[in-house]
């Protein structure tokens, strides 16, 4: 799994892309699915923060955030343009930041509240998609070292060459 700054390194045009839209209201936007106990999804809208350091997200104590803590897994969408059907998806791995002093230092530079009862993780990036009207689709896989990138009619997709492991 990437870490962000790993998957801007390795698809620097595409990242931009991704951060732009669900930055693009100024504060992060998006929705992000979780999977319930029972395996199913849930859907909830959240404000992601995306640093040069991480993919990260305060969450205070909620079904999304027990999710999270049971079940790592998650997908990350952009919140609507409201002109367009441009798209920005993420999935993979969301870990509980330990550090305390990378914690103050995000918590500070993003004014989350002392007194509130919130956690933050880091989500890491598996899979990166940006969609644009037309529609033309830019997908990422991080699957290691040895990426290329493929075209295949409005569909450019970056593969890594290696197989998967865990």
């Amino acid at each position: 799994m990437a870490s962000w700054s790993e998957f801007a390194a390795a698809a620097p045009h595409l990242a931009a892309e991704v951060r732009a839209l669900f930055e693009q209201y100024g504060q992060g936007l998006g929705y992000l699915a979780t999977v319930r106990p029972d395996g199913g999804p849930r859907v909830h809208p959240v404000a992601p923060v995306i640093t040069e350091e991480g993919l990260f997200c305060f969450l205070i104590p909620s079904p999304k955030r027990r999710d999270l803590e049971r079940d790592r897994r998650y997908a990350l969408h952009s919140f609507p343009p409201e002109h367009t059907n441009d798209e920005a998806y993420l999935s993979g791995w969301a870990t509980s930041v330990t550090d305390p002093r990378r914690i103050a230092a995000l918590a500070a530079r993003f004014r989350a509240a002392p007194q509130v009862d919130w956690r933050l993780f880091e989500l890491s990036v598996e899979v990166a998609m940006v969609g644009r009207s037309g529609p033309v689709y830019q997908i990422w896989h991080d699957r290691g070292a040895g990426r290329t990138e493929r075209s295949s009619g409005n569909v450019r997709l970056l593969l890594d060459t290696r197989s998967r492991q865990r």
